[in-house]
């Protein structure tokens, strides 16, 4: 049963479901229901042998470019831009420390980019960078297990996703069930796979349900990015075949079954090309959804955001549906670098790319009862520079409106992107993103908000890690994602992890984890 697609099972949504909501024709074909390919319950993590990373690899993965929508010439420029600052952000540094990168903890970089992304959970903190992930205690930065490779987690499992070593991961904590989730696509070879691991317990270095589902043998599952919702992990891709894109497809996968080590399937909705970059939302805090609320999922046109809702029904698959997308109007911005690479280093005319062609992970989700609030961000052309755009969106269940947004790019040197952004239960907005100038190497900051705040302001970000070398050698692959997460337990502590440079070089990135926490939260 290993590395074989047992069936496909393929149901329209049918006229009634196409009429519940705003579905354009050609927008997205029918709803696909597939099996599992294998699953198993691994043995302990922690008793595990670690599969080192390959020795003397150095691969670049290229940029897989998706559409990007331009608003006429004269609906361009940035009509968000953030024109005063309300003042110095008064948040509590906590923990800042190294995580898997150049010469930390024994290990060395295998490729690029590192897609920095992690974690918090219940005690633990779990990065994973390219190809290898380790588990911290939160509480102190010290560390618990690895860095390992990711097949490490797959050791027994068979197939593909105990062979390969693909990356483009994710590292999720399901605060519902108090569970890790793990992930990573094998694309070397057919069929095409996600492979996702949901923990026994809240101990990421106990036993894991595993499983693999399959994507077919023509278009590859690239970019896949995880949300957690109550009745499904949320899953999307940028399907492509070769070098051409495809489209979106957005699944749910089901999360009960999946909790508990039982038989699972996937039901999928392939987007047409017009569409990618689609993000699922992602569940922060203790109150769940409201009941019923299907997930919802964004990216982002010329001059506006497209919102699709996702409601599935794992048990009468005729009665899932997917609706949108709804147009939600912004203040009008052009991508980053026309979302190629232009952003400068100190020292070298070695450029950056800018990953501007879609929105940054995550799309943080929050019920704070009177009100539901979706934050996310990307990275937009600003004062000859790039800066970041975020949103906080409002009623998504609804008529989705935007209820702010800002475009941060302080001073006149600094470049900013690589943006990630939450919300805590109080409602202080952080964002995470890294910085750089001709002047300046790249490194690590983060900027928030109160909620008095006037709308639309971020407060004087504070520089969190310096530094110290640029990426050179031809290699302008700098993440395609960073990673700023919520302390589960109380709700107030940010975890943000990305990279930066020790040194010039290639292939020589490092990673931060740095936690901090607003004064008004307790």
């Amino acid at each position: 049963m290993r590395g074989v697609v047992i069936g496909v099972l393929v149901l329209s949504t049918g006229a009634a479901a196409l009429s519940a909501g705003s579905i354009a024709a050609q927008s997205q074909t029918g709803l696909t229901v597939r099996p599992e390919v294998h699953h198993d319950v691994s043995r302990r993590l922690r008793d595990m042998k670690p599969v080192p990373p390959p020795v003397g690899t150095r691969e670049a993965e290229p940029v897989r470019p998706i559409p990007i929508h331009l608003p006429p010439p004269g609906q361009r420029g940035d009509g968000a831009l953030q024109t005063e600052a309300p003042g110095k952000l008064n948040t509590t540094d906590l923990l800042n420390f190294a995580g898997v990168g150049t010469g930390d903890y024994g290990f060395q970089p295998p490729g690029a980019p590192s897609d920095t992304n992690g974690a918090a959970g219940a005690t633990q903190y779990v990065q994973w960078a390219n190809d290898s992930f380790i588990v911290f205690d939160k509480a102190t930065g010290a560390k618990v297990l690895g860095p390992v490779t990711g097949k490490t987690l797959w050791q027994g499992f068979g197939g593909a996703c105990e062979t390969n070593n693909d990356g483009d991961i994710i590292a999720q904590y399901d605060k519902i069930a108090q569970r890790w989730v793990m992930a990573q696509f094998s694309i070397k070879q057919t069929p095409y796979l996600e492979c996702v691991a949901v923990s026994q317990t809240s101990d990421a270095t106990g036993a894991w349900n595993r499983y693999a589902f399959a994507y077919g043998d023509t278009n590859y599952n690239d970019y896949p990015k995880i949300g957690v919702w109550p009745d499904a992990y949320y899953a999307t891709y940028n399907m492509f075949h070769d070098k051409l894109f495809r489209g979106a497809q957005l699944c749910a996968l089901d999360r009960l079954s999946m909790v508990a080590g039982a038989t699972a399937t996937q039901q999928c909705y392939q987007l047409s090309s017009t569409y990618g970059g689609v993000l699922p939302a992602d569940l922060d805090g203790a109150t769940p959804p409201p009941a019923g609320a299907p997930n919802y999922l964004l990216n982002f046109g010329a001059n506006k955001l497209n919102l699709w809702k996702f409601h599935v029904d794992f048990a009468n698959p005729a009665n899932t549906t997917l609706t949108g997308p709804a147009a939600i109007a912004v203040a009008s911005f052009s991508p980053a670098c026309n979302a190629g690479t232009c952003l400068p280093q100190k020292g070298t005319a070695q450029q950056l790319d800018s990953i501007a062609d879609r929105l940054m992970y995550r799309l943080a989700y929050r019920n704070f009862g009177d009100h539901e609030t979706l934050v996310v961000n990307h990275s937009i052309s600003s004062k000859g520079r790039s800066g970041v755009r975020w949103y906080e969106l409002r009623n998504p269940g609804g008529t989705p409106v935007v209820y702010q947004q800002g475009t941060y790019v302080p001073g006149t040197t600094l470049w900013y992107w690589m943006g990630s952004a939450a919300m805590d239960k109080m409602g202080d907005l952080a964002l995470g993103f890294s910085t750089t100038s001709a002047s300046d190497f790249p490194s690590i900051g983060y900027a928030g908000r109160l909620p008095g705040d006037k709308p639309g302001t971020l407060r004087k970000h504070a520089l969190t890690f310096k530094g110290k070398g640029s990426q050179i050698n031809g290699l302008s692959r700098w993440g395609d994602y960073s990673a700023l997460s919520l302390d589960p337990v109380d709700d107030c502590t940010f975890y943000f992890t990305t990279e930066y440079l020790k040194a010039n070089g290639a292939f020589n990135w490092s990673t931060r984890i740095n936690s901090f926490r607003f004064p008004g939260c307790q």
